[in-house]
C-alpha cells in the first residue's frame, strides 16, 4: 500500500517512559495515507497490539527489516475509506470466514490487513478471492452462529466449552501419537521428530494459554457484560486495563500460530507418504483438524472478543479503587 511523507523516528534515542507515548504522537500527528517508521533494537510487536486496542483498525504496519540487531517497521494511517481488513470481513461473516481458512489466508494473527495485502502474502489473485467470497453470499447463512452478534460473556463461554474442552481433550492424544510416528518412522521421515516436538511445544502452550484466559481474562470480561447490563460501574482489575492482558494473549496467539505452521509445513500440508502406516495417517488428520479449530479459535478472540471487550471498557469507564 502506498504511503506518502514517511519519516523516521529512531526509538532508541527516547527515554522508555516516553517511548510509546512519542510514537503515538506521531501516529496521530499524520495525516491519513502518511506513514513514519520506527527503529527499534528489538521487535517491537506489543507496540502493535497496544495501537491495535486504543487506535483501533486505523493503522497499516509492516516490517522493513526484522532483526538481528534492527527492526524498522513502517507505520501508515489509514485513509476514512479504506478497504475492510480482512480480518473485519471474516468477523462479519463466518461464510468468508471459511472461504480465507480454505484458501490460506490469514485473517487471525494477520487479521488487520486489507483482501489486497493478505492476498499478496498468500500469493493469490484478489479477483478470484473476491469471486469466491461473492459466491458464498449465496449460501444459508449460519443464524446460530452469527460470532459477531453474540454477547460477550456467551461468547467467552462458547470458547471454553466448544475450543478450550477440544485442546485439552485432543492434546494428549496428539502428543502420544506424534511420538508413535516419529519412532517408528522418524528414521525414514525426519521431519516427524521436529513434528514430534512442535506438537509437545504447541500443545503446551495452548494448555497454558487458557488457563490464563478463564482463570484472569474472560471472568472480568463477564463482569463488565454483568455490570454493564445492570448499568453498574465495574472495579478497576488487578492487571490495570483490558489492554495489559489481551496484549498477551494476542503475543501467544502470533507464537501458536508460528508452531502450528511449522507442523503444516514440515508436513507438506499434512501429506501423507506412500509408506505411512494408519497410526501416520491419523496423526496427519488430527493435525488439520487441529489447525483448523485453532484458526477459528483465535479468530474469534483476535477479531471479536477482544476489541470489543477493549472497548466495552472504554466505554462503561472503571471504578480506580
Amino acid at each position: 500500500m502506498f504511503m506518502a511523507h514517511t519519516h523516521q523516528l529512531d526509538v532508541t534515542q527516547i527515554p522508555p517512559k516516553l517511548k510509546h507515548p512519542t510514537i503515538f504522537q506521531h501516529f496521530d500527528e499524520l495525516k491519513e495515507g502518511d506513514s513514519f517508521t520506527i527503529l527499534n533494537d528489538h521487535d517491537p510487536k506489543p507496540l502493535y497490539y497496544q495501537l491495535l486496542a486504543e487506535r483501533g483498525d486505523t493503522f497499516t504496519w509492516e516490517y522493513k527489516q526484522q532483526g538481528p540487531q534492527w527492526w524498522e517497521v513502517e507505520i501508515g494511517k489509514k485513509k476514512l475509506h479504506e478497504p475492510l481488513t480482512v480480518g473485519a470481513i471474516a468477523a462479519s461473516d463466518q461464510r468468508k470466514a471459511n472461504v480465507f481458512l480454505k484458501m490460506g489466508i490469514d485473517f487471525c494473527c494477520h487479521g488487520n490487513k486489507t483482501l489486497d495485502e493478505a492476498c499478496r502474502d498468500a500469493h493469490l489473485n484478489p479477483d478470484e478471492v473476491r469471486k469466491a467470497l461473492k459466491e458464498v453470499e449465496r449460501l444459508p447463512e449460519d443464524r446460530l452462529h452469527r460470532f459477531h452478534e453474540w454477547e460477550l460473556d456467551f461468547l467467552c463461554d462458547y470458547i471454553v466449552n466448544v475450543h478450550h474442552r477440544y485442546v485439552s481433550e485432543v492434546s494428549p492424544v496428539l502428543r502420544e501419537l506424534s511420538e508413535k510416528v516419529a519412532l517408528r518412522h522418524g528414521n525414514n521421515h525426519p521431519e516427524l521428530l521436529s513434528i514430534s516436538q512442535h506438537v509437545a511445544a504447541l500443545t503446551s502452550e495452548m494448555l497454558s494459554h487458557q488457563i490464563k484466559e478463564e482463570r484472569i481474562l474472560f471472568p472480568f470480561i463477564k463482569e463488565m457484560v454483568k455490570s454493564a447490563s445492570e448499568h453498574k460501574p465495574f472495579q478497576h482489575p488487578p492487571f490495570g486495563t483490558i489492554e495489559n492482558p489481551v496484549q498477551m494473549m494476542m503475543m501467544d496467539h502470533d507464537e501458536t500460530a508460528k508452531l502450528m505452521k511449522a507442523i503444516h509445513d514440515a508436513s507438506n500440508g499434512y501429506q501423507v507418504p506412500e509408506d505411512g502406516c494408519e497410526s501416520y495417517r491419523l496423526l496427519y488428520q488430527k493435525l488439520d483438524e487441529f489447525e483448523n479449530d485453532l484458526y477459528q479459535h483465535i479468530h474469534l478472540e483476535n477479531n471479536i472478543l477482544f476489541p470489543k471487550a477493549v472497548e466495552m471498557e472504554k466505554q462503561n469507564g472503571v471504578i480506580v479503587e
